[in-house]
């Protein structure tokens, strides 16, 4: 069985979600981003994998439910981080991050199984990527693949069918960067945590 593995930021205010601070405050984004995550280790949670691990910059608190190991992320741009985070699992592993609150079990449970498949790749309709499973991980899938970039998914599943992997698709989601990407996912996951927090900041905030 495959590890499922969270890369994240603390929930800290100034330090998080900073690109919804044009509606929200500090503070109110900080939350959205707790929430989200809160929901993402739920749904880690609830679905069948041998690890779970949060690969955390910044103090855990007590967001973090019982069975899920913390490790710290090590320094450097985000590929490196993600390389380094794959190291861990030594074996098969699904990476997610924190800003997908809609995720389910449901749609993480394909990506842990390796069967007739040596990648997983989750699209972000941003041109990023949800999710990226390697059955075999190996930091030169990840090294100087630029991150955080409208090009970042298409190079990044490029990296891995040059390298000759038979890759399979996961369903295209959401990233919450932005106040409109957190009214969309909030509306498409409207049970969440994220989606509770959200209508009522909006409900002050009108």
């Amino acid at each position: 069985m495959s590890t499922l593995l969270v890369i994240a930021k603390a929930p800290v205010p100034g330090r998080v979600k900073t690109r919804l601070t044009t509606v929200f405050t500090p503070r109110q984004a900080a939350g959205l981003a707790r929430a989200a995550l809160e929901d993402t280790l739920a749904a880690v949670l609830a679905t069948p994998a041998r690890r779970r691990v949060l690969v955390l910059e910044g103090r855990p608190g007590p967001w973090v439910p019982d069975g899920i190991e913390v490790v710290p992320q090590c320094a450097g741009g985000l590929d490196v981080r993600l390389a380094a985070a794959f190291a861990l699992a030594e074996g098969p592993a699904l990476l997610i991050g924190m800003d997908t609150p809609q995720v389910t079990p449901g749609l993480l449970a394909p990506g842990l199984d390796f069967t007739g498949a040596d990648a997983w790749f989750g699209p972000a309709d941003d041109g990023g990527f949800w999710a990226l499973g390697l059955a075999a991980p190996d930091p030169a899938l990840l090294l100087g693949v630029p991150m955080s970039v409208p090009e970042t998914g298409a190079v990044q599943r490029a990296r891995l069918l040059d390298a000759g992997l038979v890759v399979r698709d996961l369903p295209e989601l959401c990233d919450v960067d932005t106040p409109a990407d957190a009214e969309r996912v909030a509306a498409a996951a409207p049970r969440t945590r994220f989606a509770a927090l959200h209508s009522g900041l909006c409900a002050v905030t009108r």
